[in-house]
């Protein structure tokens, strides 16, 4: 009896969050190989093979990836490892975006330096690899500004300098998270109503689906950059969602893009300029992916898995959410040893779908600098948008959590 080859598929990172990836490549028949350097990442017990690699060396992913003979690369909700799955999957002759288009996507001085060529709007911006360079041009920025890693995800990392006395500190504080040891310094973009979240899907090019969400924050949070909620549908007009929807397709027509999942960071002025600010080659963590399933039907991982494997994804059409949705960062303000997550009564029985929480009471938890240090997510559904935003916006008014 000839035994039928299960195609294999290489997934890259297995944090809780990349879990569902590694599920559904497994639940269409795939055989899945799983790299992480984390030994004790909780994806691997869901993978049929595990390697303790690191998803950003290339050239061992490379190695794993011949010697396993794969029909498919993908680094689910992961910036970090989308450049390796391009570099991979172009040497292997696997389905791919290109890889220079993806490294300019993961790479802020390079993406800042592309949008500035080709005339979209942008801030100014310039990197740095010593503070002592930076100090020397901070007078051609308008103050306040952005520091960051050119290339770190999670808002690891990122600070705003309204004086220049405060440069070096956070100039240094960026650099502590930048794996090439490049910083960007940018000028802050004003801008108007909320920052747009929210992930995207091309086509052959075309950019086919793409679900757009309001950014929350923690204005007096530890990191006020880093957000604790994505809320579904954005509440612009629909000109508005139309012209983003425009200047990302012109983005991607300029890179050659092909067919995969994206993550969005954008923001609009009061003009209604539009300022890609971030465009991931992957799709977004904290399960947005799993939010805009409930908000629209469409199931995103599927779809990722798909492309990665080669399979038709011509089916996949653009469907406005229904109702009021939104995942929420379950975060702590001090790092500490947290005792209890309160959350009122009333949320718990109507607002609350999914709950995926990383830490229980007892456990070591860390101030809220990144992503990486979110204590759990909670998937939430909502009567209206005014509910939707009131709550996201004021947390504290529906859950505490208590640290000691």
């Amino acid at each position: 009896m000839e035994v039928q080859y299960l195609k294999k598929i290489l997934l890259l990172g297995g944090s809780r969050q990349q879990i569902p990836a590694i599920e559904h490549a497994r639940k269409k028949g795939y055989y899945t190989i799983l790299c992480d350097f984390l030994k004790d990442n909780p994806g691997q017990y869901y993978a049929d093979k595990f390697y303790c690699v690191s998803t950003t060396d290339k050239e061992a992913v490379l190695k794993v990836a011949m010697d396993e003979n794969i029909d498919g690369i993908v680094a689910y909700a992961s910036d970090p490892a989308a450049p390796t799955v391009a570099y991979v999957a172009e040497k292997m002759e696997l389905p791919t975006n290109p890889y220079d288009s993806v490294m300019i996507l993961s790479d802020k001085g390079k993406f800042r330096s592309f949008l500035a060529d080709n005339n979209f709007c942008t801030p100014k911006a310039r990197v740095y690899t010593t503070v002592e360079e930076a100090q020397q041009e901070i007078d051609i920025f308008k103050l306040p500004v952005i520091i960051k890693p050119v290339d770190s995800s999670g808002s690891k990392g990122v600070s705003k300098v309204e004086d220049v006395n405060e440069l070096k500190t956070k100039f240094e504080y960026a650099l502590g998270f930048s794996r090439v040891k490049r910083v960007i310094i940018e000028e802050f973009v004003e801008m108007f109503g909320y920052q747009v979240a929210g992930d995207g899907f091309t086509v052959d090019g075309e950019l086919v689906f793409r679900c757009f969400a309001n950014d929350h924050f923690n204005r007096n949070g530890v990191n006020p950059f880093v957000p604790i909620s994505a809320s579904f549908p954005y509440n612009m007009p629909q000109s508005i969602h139309n012209k983003i929807h425009a200047e990302i397709q012109r983005l991607f027509d300029l890179l050659n893009i092909k067919t995969g999942a994206y993550n969005f960071d954008i923001r609009i002025d009061k003009d209604e300029n539009v300022y890609l600010m971030e465009i991931g080659a992957r799709n977004g963590g904290n399960y947005i992916p799993q939010v805009i399933k409930y908000a629209t039907g469409v199931d995103l991982v599927d779809y990722t898995i798909r492309a990665a494997m080669g399979e038709d994804c011509s089916d996949l059409k653009l469907i406005e959410p229904e109702g009021y949705w939104s995942y929420y960062a379950v975060h702590s303000i001090n790092s500490g040893i947290l005792k209890e997550i309160v959350i009122a009564e009333d949320v718990k029985g109507n607002n609350i779908v999914e709950s995926f929480m990383n830490y229980k009471p007892g456990d070591n938890v860390y101030a809220f600098t990144g992503a990486n240090t979110c204590i759990g997510i909670l998937i939430m559904r909502f009567d209206s948008m005014d509910q939707m935003l009131d709550m996201m916006d004021n947390s504290e008014k529906w859950i505490q959590v208590i640290v000691e």
